[in-house]
Parts: C-alpha cells; structure tokens; sequence
C-alpha cells in the first residue's frame, strides 16, 4: 500500500485552505457590494417617495385655497381629498416596505460574519504544525484528520452559536418585525 508523506498532505491541506479562502474573499466582498448597493437603492427610493409626498401636500394646499376662494367646486376638492389620502397610504406602505432594509442589513452582515468564521477554520488547515513521526505516520495521519475535525467543529458550534438565527426591525420606529 503507498502512503502519502505528511510534507505532501500538509501541502495538499495548505492549497485546499488557501483556494477555499480565495473563494470567501470573493463572497465576502460580493456581500459587501450587495450590502453598499441595498443601502443605495433604498435611501434614494426612500427619499423619492418622500418628495413626492411633499409635493401631493402642496399640491392638495393649492386646491384647499381654490376651493376656498371659491374658484373649485366642494364636491371635486373631496374627491381630490381622497385621492391624496389614497397615495398617501400607498407611499407610506412602500416605505413600511423599504424598512425591510435593516433586516436584510443583518441578514447581510450574518452571513458575512459566517464567511468570516469559515476562513479561520480553512486557516487550519494550512497552520497545523505539529512533528509526526515516519513509523507511526498512518496513526499520526489520522490523528491530525480527527483534530482538524474536532477545530472545525468546535469552530462551528461557535460560530453558529454567536449568529442569531432570526433578525429583528433595530433601526425603525413603526414597530417590531422578526423575520424567521
């Protein structure tokens, strides 16, 4: 039976480590982008909706001082009153909707923090140091496996424990939402 040399597997575990955490830097900043890009989006849309608020008010303050110099009809300034109060609704219900930036925000930084904690236990596999001896190398072999093992589960157990597995409205004054 050939058996690989511990210098080899030490490589081979260095190379998975260091490809795996090539590929986490990658997704990190990928959900960093997204996370810049979400903020972006949402501040201006934010900041859209509320101008176009603005503007139904004044534009609704215009027709109340026509219809009370006597230039518009009552009828017309009540139905132009439930029209503005029907977008009114309606932008305050795609801003309720907006706020789902802030969970999304958590979401966004969980799975960052997640990337994170996978790329200390990859680092594992390529700092691992300790002597093995020739004679004993398959014992010694396993030995180093079931410890790598045993990092990466602990590791794991710690990182999930430190992630909440639901995200909460933080930021927001229109009440408490969780989601999941």
């Amino acid at each position: 039976m050939k058996t690989l040399p511990i210098e080899e597997l030490r490589e081979l575990l260095a190379a998975v480590s260091r490809h795996g955490n090539w590929h986490l830097l990658e997704i990190e900043t990928d959900l960093q982008q997204t996370t810049f890009l979400l903020n972006e989006a949402i501040e201006k849309l934010s900041n859209s909706f509320m101008n176009v608020y603005a503007q139904l008010t004044e534009q609704q303050d215009v027709v109340k001082s026509l219809a009370e110099s006597g230039n518009l009809h009552t009828d017309l300034v009540q139905q132009l009153q439930v029209f503005q109060d029907n977008i009114g609704q309606e932008v305050n219900k795609v801003v309720t909707g907006m706020q789902f930036q802030d969970m999304t925000n958590q979401l966004l930084q969980r799975t960052i923090n997640r990337v994170n904690g996978l790329k200390v236990l990859l680092e594992e596999l390529s700092s691992h140091q300790f002597p093995m001896a020739a004679e004993n190398e398959h014992e010694e072999i396993r030995h180093f496996i079931m410890q790598l093992n045993q990092n990466f589960d602990q590791g794991s157990a710690h990182l999930t424990g430190n992630l909440r597995k639901s995200v909460n409205q933080q930021d927001l004054a229109t009440g408490d939402i969780d989601l999941f």
